[in-house]
């Protein structure tokens, strides 16, 4: 009895021995975890822009265009040779495009082209001795790793802040209604002028290019994922543009019943309404009638319009397809032939 009630007691008294919570060891975490930081931006913020924008304006009380003074945000060099990624957001209407390089150097920019469904643009410039990022593969990221933003807002160079990813496989809305899949959540602290800079891990490589923050609420900034910004910012070095299709109709997400779900075999509960169907295109949607709600496409189980976007892929234009429609509450298929986005 006398042995039992000394084991705690030597426990309690011993338990430090194992865990070093002295202020020296919290120093030196906090060392090593500001050398990464460090580290990360020495290789890193080179190879950081500033884009500084002038944008067309139009009169609205006169048929007159102009150039104002614009926007301005940041962008990261992704080749020797001059290639520069940036948000869509950021450029969007520009008239004149210039990058700000770290050592001051003021370039006038081409836009090679941009895809405002992921907010991904692609700048080219004229430098010789330029250092490219290398993008990580965004789908080995796991929540908690570091994440480190880089960006120069208003010509701020080098402002950097650290977090870490706090979630993966986020959407968020672009401004052109369509939804961008696979963002990042970060909760290292972006502001406007971050847009279009690089989230590096620590190892100075591209996780994600910083495109939004919600405003309402603190510790929520969003990237698009480098596996989908290098897929896309390939696109538009290879064809100026991302290719995608379209079916040519106006449509709007609808509650089914029950007894039409259970009668149909459908997997979801809700279709694309058919209001409008647009004649007369560079596709063949004849067999689209308004009215049908559209239930099912490509063999792929449709709900709403982001479903449908999401398969209106590159590899569908011009490709004779089947669509599934609830028409007077039978589902039928029909083909289409979707067209090309210009």
């Amino acid at each position: 009895m006398l042995v039992s009630n000394l084991i705690p007691l030597w426990i309690m008294q011993n338990a430090y021995s194992f865990v070093d919570y002295s202020p020296r060891k919290d120093a030196e975490l906090l060392d090593a975890y500001s050398n990464t930081i460090t580290g990360v931006v020495s290789r890193v913020a080179e190879s950081v822009v500033h884009v500084q924008v002038q944008k067309m304006t139009k009169s609205r009380t006169i048929n007159q265009r102009g150039i104002s003074p614009g926007s301005s945000g940041s962008g990261f060099i992704i080749s020797s040779d001059g290639f520069v990624v940036t948000n869509n957001h950021v450029i969007e209407d520009s008239a004149d495009i210039r990058i700000a390089l770290s050592d001051g150097t003021l370039i006038r920019a081409e836009l090679v082209g941009a895809d405002p469904s992921t907010d991904i643009a692609v700048l080219k410039i004229d430098e010789p001795g330029l250092k490219g990022l290398s993008f990580a593969d965004s789908d080995l990221l796991q929540a908690g790793q570091i994440a480190v933003a880089i960006g120069n807002p208003l010509g701020l160079q080098h402002t950097v802040t650290a977090g870490v990813v706090s979630a993966l496989g986020r959407t968020l809305r672009a401004n052109n209604g369509r939804m961008i899949d696979d963002v990042i959540q970060t909760d290292a602290s972006l502001n406007p002028g971050n847009s279009g800079g690089p989230l590096v891990n620590s190892n100075g490589e591209v996780i994600g290019v910083n495109t939004a923050t919600i405003a309402s609420a603190q510790g929520l900034c969003f990237a698009v994922s480098s596996n989908l910004a290098k897929y896309i910012a390939g696109k538009i070095i290879m064809y100026g543009k991302v290719k995608r299709a379209y079916l040519g109709i106006a449509g709007q997400i609808v509650n089914l019943t029950e007894r039409i779900v259970a009668a149909n075999r459908l997997e979801k509960k809700t279709g694309v309404y058919v209001s409008e169907v647009f004649p007369d295109q560079p596709l063949d949607n004849n067999q689209i009638r308004t009215g049908d709600i559209i239930v099912g496409f490509n063999e792929k189980a449709i709900g709403t319009v982001d479903d449908l976007h999401r398969q209106l892929t590159e590899e569908l234009v011009s490709r004779k397809t089947a669509l599934s429609v609830l028409r007077g509450g039978r589902k039928t298929i029909i083909e289409v032939v979707p067209g090309e986005i210009r």
